[in-house]
């Protein structure tokens, strides 16, 4: 069998890496091995900081709520207790988002949470 050499996949390597690198400051977008460690990092960086998006998306629901919540005489932690008496299945983001677009249906929810109480 005649030998293969790795030539054509190493240079489609390269290229993929530089063409993700491209950007980086000096040698960082240019030489293949700083680019690689480059790119490596960015994607650790990448995948952590959509964890921490969806953690700030979270805690930004809940001062959402809490704001509107305020107007109506419950606090947060009572109003999603509520919500479990009621048995009303609606997320923090979708509340969130009642608040703000549709008032009179976040009320609504509201009114049947402080029902669930008596």
């Amino acid at each position: 069998m005649a030998r293969v050499k790795g030539g054509p996949s190493a240079h489609k390597k390269h290229t993929k890496v530089l063409k993700l690198a491209k950007g980086y400051q000096e040698s960082r977008s240019k030489r293949f091995r700083r680019a690689q460690e480059a790119v490596l990092a960015a994607g650790e960086y990448a995948f952590g900081g959509r964890k921490i998006r969806r953690r700030d998306l979270r805690q930004t629901w809940i001062t959402r709520l809490s704001g509107a919540l305020t107007a109506t005489g419950l606090n947060y932690s009572k109003f999603i207790n509520g919500l479990s008496l009621a048995k009303i299945e609606l997320n923090r983001k979708m509340l969130s988002e009642l608040a703000i677009k549709d008032v009179k249906a976040f009320e609504s929810v509201v009114e049947k949470v402080k029902k669930a109480f008596k």
